[in-house]
């Protein structure tokens, strides 16, 4: 693969031509976990499968193509990545975060806070982030966006300049919900992108993987010795699994946009709907309700969406993040930035619309 090649043709050939000795299209499962040296003092490069393994590799050759990097590291899950992320920093190292975050990022941020490790700071805006990021010690700047749930964007490469000249500090982006079809942000200044490669880039809830990208050779020398020192390695199979699922990325990503794009204006067509939360583009879409009491109603009366954590697959989605992906963030905190009891997230596969809007119809009118 080479860098001239278009993204859609750099997802329809993951893993190809990886296999030279026989040719084989499909990328081959290599379950061995030790490898023969030919001779003493010799390696074929791969030794051990914790350090490396074959299947694994031609996935991360792949991983780091569509974003653009230099080098990716699949983990054995989304979590797993931002920890592995981290992991390259220092003790006492100093975290400006966006507010409005993954559940389970928080959980883990305010536990390294609580046991001493990294000290974190927040911002509701991008407005309040360049300010912190001019009045504040800063060492990491960490981004999702568009931000998980209520769907906030951030100007990356505004906001990678700036923490570069004021602060001198890395910038890790969380890039799940839009993936590389819709934003590559190394092209946009930053220094580390990471996935939970369960959602979008692998698409059929049948995986959980993580994985970390960067251009800094000097960074992933210190992610790599990480990752084979704490062993969190995606292992052959899911790495099988997810390189096939890339292949359909880019046309699973067009469609849930398409239905996305439907559902919007339904929902905020709806006198059921007092608010509708969507960045314009992917697959991912908040919205509070009038009645907050009718949300179990609602969420038990859907026929079509399922509901159930995590996004991302064929399947469509519908989650209560109050008590589900975001129940570790304390209510006051929640409350702070608008990540209120009467809000629902929707993950749109790619099913008919018709039928998505008709079940949402149904639901909210019941």
């Amino acid at each position: 693969m080479t860098e001239k090649l278009q993204l859609d043709t750099l997802l329809a050939q993951a893993g190809v031509k990886t296999d030279s000795k026989t040719g084989a299209l499909t990328t081959p499962l290599h379950f061995s976990t030790t490898y023969q040296h030919p001779e003493f003092g010799q390696s074929t490069g791969y030794d051990y499968t914790r350090t490396k393994n074959p299947t694994r590799a031609a996935l991360e050759e792949t991983l780091a193509a569509i974003e653009g990097a230099d080098y990716a590291l699949a983990t054995s899950s989304g979590m797993s990545a931002i920890v592995l992320a981290f992991s390259a920093f220092p003790v006492g190292s100093r975290v400006l975060a966006v507010r409005d975050l993954y559940g389970g990022s928080f959980r883990w941020f305010n536990q390294m806070e609580s046991e001493g490790i990294y000290s974190f700071t927040y911002a509701n805006s991008e407005k309040e982030l360049i300010r912190k990021l001019k009045q504040e010690d800063v060492d990491i700047l960490y981004i999702e966006t568009p931000t998980n749930p209520l769907m906030q964007e951030y100007d990356l490469a505004r906001l990678s300049q700036i923490a570069h000249e004021e602060q001198g500090a890395i910038v890790i982006v969380d890039n799940t919900f839009y993936s590389p079809i819709y934003q590559r942000p190394l092209s946009q200044g930053a220094d580390l992108v990471l996935h939970s490669a369960t959602k979008y880039l692998a698409g059929h809830n049948d995986v959980l993987a993580g994985a970390v990208m960067t251009s800094d050779s000097e960074l992933y020398e210190r992610l790599f010795y990480n990752l084979n020192t704490t062993g969190a390695v995606l292992s052959p199979f899911d790495s099988y699994l997810l390189l096939r699922g890339l292949k359909t990325l880019s046309l699973r990503m067009e469609r849930s946009t398409q239905n996305a794009q439907k559902i919007v204006a339904f929902l905020e067509q709806s006198p059921q709907v007092k608010e509708v939360l969507y960045p314009g583009r992917g697959g991912m879409i908040s919205f509070k309700v009038v009645d907050e009491w009718k949300i179990p109603a609602i969420l038990n009366s859907l026929r079509v969406f399922t509901f159930a954590e995590s996004l991302g697959g064929v399947e469509s989605l519908i989650t209560y993040p109050a008590t589900q992906t975001h129940a570790d963030i304390p209510l006051g905190v929640r409350y702070s930035y608008g990540l209120t009891d009467d809000l629902l997230r929707l993950s749109i596969g790619i099913e008919a619309a018709e039928d998505l809007i008709a079940d949402l119809k149904a639901a909210l009118e019941d």
